[in-house]
């Protein structure tokens, strides 16, 4: 397995220096590599790799969420949390109910399906979107206005939201004991609920830290474990407790900034370093669970669905974003930020197949379902990222 990761780091590295060369972010370059070296194309990941993949994804996505919380003020969230509030649902929302109406005309899926799987495509994707944002913030660009922040606190709410209306409409599909009452009532618990027992962590770490005076690499390793923790905690009350533990995350590394800044300083500089690799664990893994032969068994149905979908965000994005003090570009580079698809549709496109077998229910729509969710990480991904920077670079005023 060691041979395989030591292959998949050099060859990441590698296609990040090309790709920066070409002024391409290097996430759609490391992403490449995990598509070519997964299983469904080269085939030349250790298939002891691929069973750990999850768990190297999960601890990568930790790491950037507790970045993203070390860049996260209170002030600039005061300035922006109305309209990031808007941003985590309106947008996913109009785009599930665009693919709701349009997909029964273009694969015969009933509205149920087609709903499903909007609330697979109506995610953003934290993977892409939250790096991106910190190098932002580090640059500068758009900062004056909190824009980068905006965007992070957005779009990591969208993910909660939209994943719980996934697992209510599924549920109702399968047959499956569902109080939608409860659990559209979770989604505000679980927000609530996640971003109080992160801020209560993060006190009582910072407090352990001023006592106990440990290493910045030491403070890291600790808050690494409380955070795989709480996600352990997430899966284990899940039944009885909507937790939201990504939240949780990102508010420990919030409070720390703002009770002591000093130790966030040192802890953003540390995750920094650990978020090379993380990078490349992160999209090779994510890359390597897309099946091309998949994506591409949608078509030009695929490709309308995804696209008409996207113009449903995008409308939904803007309409959040009117009486802001934000331009006309800057607007729109919220809006192209809200584009890029992965994490989700990886993590769970597969999962209505599985549930109709499980069922024993008639396949093709979990294949149908699975094929666009595959085939907009194709599209999104590297495009989205692609449009990130070169706009961000552009659009954005240097504070």
């Amino acid at each position: 397995m060691l041979d395989s990761l030591a292959e998949v780091i050099i060859a990441s590295l590698l296609a990040a220096w090309l790709f920066r060369k070409m002024k391409i972010p290097e996430l759609v370059g490391i992403l490449l590599v995990g598509v070519l070296f997964g299983p469904y194309v080269l085939n030349l990941l250790n298939p002891e790799l691929i069973d750990i993949s999850g768990e190297l994804r999960l601890a990568a996505l930790l790491v950037i969420l507790l970045r993203a919380g070390f860049e996260l003020r209170k002030d600039t969230l005061n300035k922006v949390g109305k309209t990031a509030l808007f941003l985590s649902f309106v947008p996913a929302v109009i785009e599930a109910g665009v693919i709701t109406l349009l997909a029964p005309l273009l694969f015969g899926l009933t509205y149920l399906e087609s709903a499903i799987l909007g609330t697979i495509l109506g995610a953003v994707s934290p993977a892409v979107v939250v790096p991106m944002m910190i190098n932002l913030i580090e640059k500068k660009r758009g900062t004056a206005k909190g824009i980068p922040t905006l965007i992070l606190a957005a779009s990591s709410i969208d993910d909660v939201f939209v994943i719980v209306l996934y697992s209510i409409l599924i549920g109702i599909y399968t047959g499956s004991s569902v109080n939608i009452a409860w659990a559209l009532a979770g989604i505000p618990i679980s927000i609530i609920l996640g971003i109080v027992v992160g801020l209560g962590i993060g006190i009582l770490l910072y407090k352990l830290f001023d006592r106990f005076n440990p290493r910045a690499t030491k403070r890291v390793l600790i808050i690494m474990a409380v955070s795989v923790l709480l996600m352990r905690v997430e899966h284990l009350i899940s039944h009885w407790i909507p937790f939201a533990a990504l939240l949780s995350v990102m508010a420990i590394g919030f409070i720390i900034l703002e009770k002591r800044d000093k130790y966030a300083h040192e802890l953003s500089l540390k995750f920094a370093k650990v978020w090379v690799i993380a990078e490349i664990l992160l999209f090779t893994m994510v890359g390597s669970a897309v099946n091309i032969n998949v994506a591409f068994e949608s078509g030009l149905a695929g490709l309308l669905l995804i696209f008409t979908g996207l113009v449903g965000r995008s409308l939904g994005s803007w309409l959040c974003l009117l009486g802001t003090n934000l331009n006309f570009k800057e607007r729109w580079f919220v809006v192209i930020s809200y584009i890029p698809k992965a994490t989700v549709q990886a993590a769970i496109g597969a999962a209505p197949l599985a549930a109709m077998k499980i069922a024993g229910m008639d396949t093709g729509p979990g294949e149908i379902i699975l094929a666009v969710a595959v085939l907009s990480i194709v599209l999104t991904a590297p495009l989205g990222a692609w449009a990130i920077g070169f706009t961000g670079k552009r659009w954005l005023s240097k504070e």
